[in-house]
């Protein structure tokens, strides 16, 4: 579910980029992954659309963090890390931490978006190895 990301061409300068405008892009690439894995599903939109939300919700976000950061450059920490120290203060229902990775990974997936999409589709790809011993639906 990567080959749109694959035949991207980097863009922009993601480089001047401040982190809240990656993240805030990066969240939008993360849910158009999750849609597109799901979207060949057979299930009830209700569902499905249900479904999106815990894995974009900021638990995801950090748990898929998580499971990334060992395979992470030392470029990439370091946007993560950006991401992370920008965010001041959250939603009051989620631990700051938490929200603080789920901006950091925000950010990552902004920045490779523009930067360099064939990284980023492999870093989804791994993800999605790691989570296809996980039931998408019940």
């Amino acid at each position: 579910m990567t080959n749109w990301i694959r035949s991207l061409q980097p863009s922009g300068s993601p480089d001047d980029l401040g982190p809240i405008q990656l993240a805030w892009l990066g969240d939008a690439v993360w849910e158009m992954h999750q849609r597109l894995r799901l979207c060949q599903k057979p299930a009830r939109a209700k569902d499905l659309h249900d479904l999106v939300v815990t894995k974009v919700k900021a638990e995801a976000q950090a748990e898929a963090l998580s499971s990334l950061e060992i395979h992470l450059t030392e470029i990439e920490r370091n946007f993560v890390k950006r991401g992370r120290n920008r965010v001041c203060r959250g939603s009051r229902k989620i631990n700051i931490a938490i929200y603080g990775k789920a901006t950091g990974f925000e950010t990552l997936i902004g920045w490779l978006f523009l930067k360099n999409p064939i990284r980023l589709a492999q870093l989804l790809d791994q993800l999605d190895a790691i989570q296809s011993d996980k039931p998408l639906l019940k």
